[in-house]
């Protein structure tokens, strides 16, 4: 044995063999009945009475099969030998399978998967590249139609429908098929066609001769084996013989005849049910097939389902026929099955068993046409002469305007308290007669409101003030009188007189104990503007706004009415709510605040320049308002009033930083350099801040003096160390006098100083890549990133790096790993936007979005990339809904204006301009980099706006 397995290695033990095999069968055994493959059985095979299921008595299974000899069972040749496996067959097949053969098994199955784990991992990864490199050479077609595939969520269903149907893509063989032959044909069967259907008119031989009567129709055949005709010599057949002659004996029918013989038929057809007087016929000829679709019932649900409703409809009226509601059921599903007779009829059956039911009556007048329905509506107003929906139907279905008047007029005989009657009646006079019927009117229906207006709204200003007086004398507890009466003293010019009748309307009100809903009240304020009675808003704001409101809600209470007012339009009422909250809270500078800016949007200068006087007088420790006052007084040209205020300013704020720099601005702006100097220093001495050392040597940068703005620089930085600004400045004066190493020696003291100083850090990477030292730009912004996690602007310059650079798969790697870091900065996938193929970019976007819905640049990516595919509509409004949700960020400013001067209008342009002077933007990466620059220090946001907009690239 030990030399067969050096001889044989791996064919001792078959893996595939079952353990049973070998084994003695089981007691009543029998191959193949679990299966049902029995066979075909004999009484000699299975026995006497004995089925081949059934188990044997004696438990002893069928005599095992006697075993082959060696010889027979496994040839042991060379021809069956392999060096490698072995025999083919098994050595031991005939040997038992026992648990030593069995823990043999496991012993092997365990080394083969122990060798099996040691290159798994390099198996799995080289499957994995080979994958990688197939997918990326030959893409999925899935892949290559991602983006397409997620468009069709925007496709609309009319869009779904115009696609055209596809082509014949067959090739022109297949789809011409085979052209079309001509075979020339015989004389004989030209002669045959030319003497198709003429008549003969020669006699048979046999009836010349005698033979034959011409009479008698009837010759014996019976040779024949039929019976021939003998009224012509032409065809002869076993039957009948046509005694038309033919040029050539044919059975061919002449189906020419055959179809305009049909046609005659039917024209007689319809001839017959024409119209004998008026010659016009019932039935169209032209659309007599198509009319019988009207035929077709219009009810596509189940008819077992009708046929119950109309049983149990019908046990419902014959059980209680005094019921209205089955009758109209009943009728309408015969309507909707369209038996509109059978409607009608049962509705007027329910009339008659209902005759003081409205709605049976008014269901009997829509079903019937409008000649039945007028005789029906007269017998309602018969039955139910008091009924208003009656009258109003019966004047409903009358065509003229005389007739509708007249059954209003008997309308009101029998209703006169009706106030819909009084108001439809009122509607089709004219105003003079308007006004009459109206007087009539507020005498049957003096508990109407709605009346007694109109009836003011007609009548003269004194007997309109006398029609309100009785309004309030019958209806004292309706405001909306007393507040017409002031929207009419309003207009006649009483302006006094409004905030008498409000409150006497208020305190009429609390007599007669009406709740005083303060909603109503703002409600009716906000429709007296809109109406054009702004005092009268003004007035309810007045009286109204403190109600039922606690003392220390009062603030917000009142914020939130007038940006509600502000919302809405109603520039008046929010007015007064501004003038309520600053008599009652004259110290809150929020307060003022928010009126100045409501003015500023909404106002006149010289309103806005009044409530800025006010507030500086009432509150003159708030510097913003001393700032926005001398503003104002800038813009508007008066350089001298300006001064005043900031002097003023000076008083109450003696070091106040903003008001030192705004004086600075103020001069500097104006050409007053050495006055702005003198500011400058003064502020210095008195007010000392790393702000104003900066502006200081801002504006000698500005100015052309670098040495001094460098010595106030090296002074300022000895002075505030942690400044970042003042490095940055320092360095960018050293890099515009190409002084690189003192720069990069600045820049370095200043990141050590304020090392979480972002765009120190740039500033400092970005000179390294200016002197080519690209791997020492990289490692300032790792160290930068190490000492700033999370930062999306370190990403942001790093990304950008790699792209400048050349390699795209570290800016790609780079940016995973930036959005891995920070997944919800909207700079970054702005920025992995375009870092993708053209193809990936839809998809990214929507990533995109989803992760920053809200975000500005994210919103601006996506307009640029609407506007790269051309779709200039969809683009305008990304544009638009970007500087709705950032309207500080420059860069979609300089976007949206470049689009426009390729795609838009010069109104659309003008409309770009207007919106940045009206927001004046600060931010953003290409709007700073012109704003920023000292070169352009005095320039206005225009300007700037249409210097950057020439840098901005068209999207592809």
């Amino acid at each position: 044995l030990q030399a067969m397995a050096t001889t044989i290695p791996g064919s001792l033990v078959n893996k595939a063999k079952k353990h049973f095999m070998g084994m003695p069968a089981p007691s009543g055994y029998v191959p193949g009945v679990g299966r049902g493959a029995t066979g075909f059985t004999t009484r000699s095979d299975i026995g006497p009475a004995k089925d081949s299921t059934d188990v044997p008595e004696t438990g002893a299974g069928p005599p095992p099969k006697k075993a082959r000899d060696d010889d027979e069972n496994e040839e042991l040749n060379d021809n069956n030998y392999d060096e490698f496996e072995g025999y083919s067959g098994s050595l031991f097949s005939k040997d038992p399978y026992d648990e030593e053969d069995e823990e043999a098994d496991k012993i092997y199955n365990m080394v083969d998967d122990k060798i099996d784990e040691r290159r798994k991992d390099h198996r799995e990864k080289k499957y994995k590249v080979a994958i990688e490199k197939y997918r990326k050479e030959r893409p999925k077609i899935q892949q290559e139609f991602s983006d397409l595939k997620r468009q069709l969520s925007n496709v609309t269903e009319d869009e779904w429908a115009a696609i055209p149907e596809v082509g014949d893509s067959r090739n022109k063989l297949k789809r011409n098929g085979r052209t079309e032959k001509f075979t020339p044909m015989t004389d004989s069967m030209l002669a045959m066609a030319n003497s198709y259907g003429e008549t003969g008119s020669t006699l048979d031989g046999r009836v010349q001769s005698g033979m034959m009567s011409t009479i008698g129709g009837m010759q014996s055949t019976m040779g024949m084996g039929g019976m021939m005709s003998t009224l012509g010599g032409g065809l002869l057949s076993s039957g009948w013989q046509s005694g038309m002659k033919t040029g050539a004996a044919s059975s061919d029918l002449d189906l020419i005849k055959i179809g305009q013989a049909r046609n005659k038929i039917m024209d007689i057809k319809l001839n017959q049910v024409s119209d004998s007087v008026t010659g016009q016929t019932v039935v169209d000829p032209k659309g007599y097939l198509t009319d019988l679709q009207s035929m077709i019932p219009q009810y596509g649900g189940d008819i077992s389902d009708i046929k119950k409703a109309r049983m149990l409809l019908k046990s419902v009226r014959e059980t209680n026929p005094k019921h209205p509601p089955a009758w109209v059921a009943s009728a309408r599903l015969e309507e909707v099955v369209g038996k509109l007779q059978v409607a009608r009829n049962l509705i007027m059956e329910g009339c008659d068993h209902n005759k003081k039911s409205e709605d049976i009556w008014l269901e009997a007048v829509r079903l019937h046409p409008p000649e039945t329905s007028k005789s029906i509506v007269a017998a309602a107003v018969r039955s139910l002469p008091h009924s208003v929906r009656i009258w109003l139907k019966a004047a409903d279905i009358e065509i003229d305007m005389k007739d509708k008047k007249k059954v209003f007029r008997k309308a009101l005989e029998q209703v006169p308290t009706s106030v819909r009657l009084w108001k439809a009646a009122i509607e089709l006079e004219d105003p003079e007669d308007a006004r009459v019927l109206l007087t009539r009117a507020v005498e049957c229906c003096s508990s109407s409101t709605e009346l007694w207006l109109a009836l003011a709204r007609l009548e003269s200003y004194e007997n309109a003030r006398k029609v309100l007086n009785r309004a309030r004398e019958h209806i004292p507890t309706d405001r909306q009188i007393w507040l017409s009466a002031a929207k009419l003293e309003e207009t006649r010019g009483q302006t006094e007189m409004v905030d008498k009748i409000v409150e006497r309307a208020l305190t009429s009100l609390k007599a007669n104990m009406v709740d005083m809903n303060r909603d109503h009240w703002l409600k009716d304020a906000v429709d007296a503007e809109e109406a054009g009675c702004k005092l009268t808003a003004q007035s309810i704001i007045s009286n109204v706004l403190g109600f039922n409101v606690e003392e220390e809600d009062k603030k917000a209470t009142w914020m939130e009415d007038a940006e509600n007012f502000e919302r809405q339009g109603a520039v008046a009422c929010a007015r007064a709510v501004y003038g309520v909250m600053l008599r009652e809270m004259t110290s809150k500078k929020s307060i003022w605040l928010a009126a100045a800016h409501f003015e500023k949007q909404h106002g006149a200068t010289d309103d806005y320049n009044c409530l800025l006087e006010r507030a500086t007088a009432a509150v003159p420790h708030a510097e913003t308002l001393w700032l926005m006052h001398a503003k104002s007084k800038w813009m508007g040209g008066d350089v001298e009033q300006a001064r005043a205020i900031l002097a003023k300013a000076f008083e109450h704020n003696a070091n106040s930083e903003e008001i030192w720099l705004a004086a600075v601005k103020l001069e500097s702006e104006n050409g007053h350099f050495t006055r702005a100097r003198r500011l400058l220093e003064r502020a210095r001495n008195s007010a000392p801040s790393a702000r104003i050392w900066m502006k200081s040597a801002r504006l000698e940068w500005a100015l052309g003096e670098l040495d001094d703005a460098k010595r106030i620089l090296t002074q300022a930085i000895e002075i505030y160390t942690d400044a970042p600004k003042l490095y940055m400045m320092m360095g960018q004066i050293l890099e515009e006098e190409k002084k690189y190493d003192e720069a990069r020696r600045t820049y370095t003291g200043g990141v050590k100083k304020c090392q979480h100083s972002i765009p120190l850090w740039i500033l400092l990477s970005r000179l390294e890549e200016s002197q080519n030292q690209t791997i020492k730009a990289r490692s300032d912004l790792e160290r930068a990133r190490l000492r700033n996690p999370k930062v999306d602007a370190l990403w942001l310059e790093a990304v950008r790096l790699e792209r400048r650079a050349g390699t795209k798969e570290m800016a790609s790697e780079r940016m995973a790993r930036a959005l891995q870091e920070c997944e919800s900065s909207g700079v970054l996938w702005s920025e992995a936007i375009w870092l993708e193929d053209r193809h990936g970019r839809r998809a990214k976007s929507i990533d995109a979005l989803k992760k920053c819905e809200h975000d500005p640049h994210v919103l601006l990516a996506t307009a640029r990339l609407l506007w790269s595919e051309r779709k200039v509509k969809k683009a305008r409004e990304w544009f638009e809904r970007a500087i709705k949700v950032d309207t500080d960020l420059g860069d979609t400013f300089c976007h949206w204006l470049k689009f426009e001067q390729c795609h838009g209008t010069t109104e659309e342009q003008e409309k770009v301009v207007k919106v940045v002077n009206k927001y004046e933007p600060r931010h953003g990466e290409l709007w700073t980099k012109y704003s920023k620059n000292v070169a352009n220090w005095r320039k206005t946001s225009e300007e700037i706006l249409r210097m950057a907009t020439e840098e901005v690239t068209i999207p592809t």
